[in-house]
């Protein structure tokens, strides 16, 4: 069962501070809520993204994060001694028949 908590005159409910450390909820963050046709309330935290920022959030951009995460995880990635050496690398990629100038990261 969980915590339980007082409605209070204004219609105002304090969350537990460990469902509000849980769910990443700060002052001011909205909330959806939802009275289910069973009567229970469901809170959803609805966190607003800078218009700025949704780029990273389009699927072709997660697909690419998770692609990287994956090389990452796997341990196929290239490391460069310099920064020149990965400028130059930038102007003149690699082939698939070629291996890239830097060195491979030890597995």
């Amino acid at each position: 069962m969980g915590t339980v908590v007082w409605l209070r005159a204004k219609g105002q409910l304090t969350l537990p501070a460990d469902v509000r450390e849980s769910a990443r909820l700060s002052e001011g963050d909205p909330l959806e809520v939802e009275l289910t046709e069973e009567g229970t309330i469901v809170l959803r935290p609805q966190k607003v993204i800078d218009a700025s920022q949704a780029w990273f959030w389009t699927e072709q951009w997660q697909a690419g994060e998770r692609d990287a995460s994956g090389q990452i995880t796997a341990e196929d990635t290239v490391v460069y001694e310099t920064a020149d050496a990965f400028l130059a690398a930038l102007d003149d990629p690699p082939s698939p028949r070629r291996a890239p100038r830097g060195r491979r990261r030890s597995r």
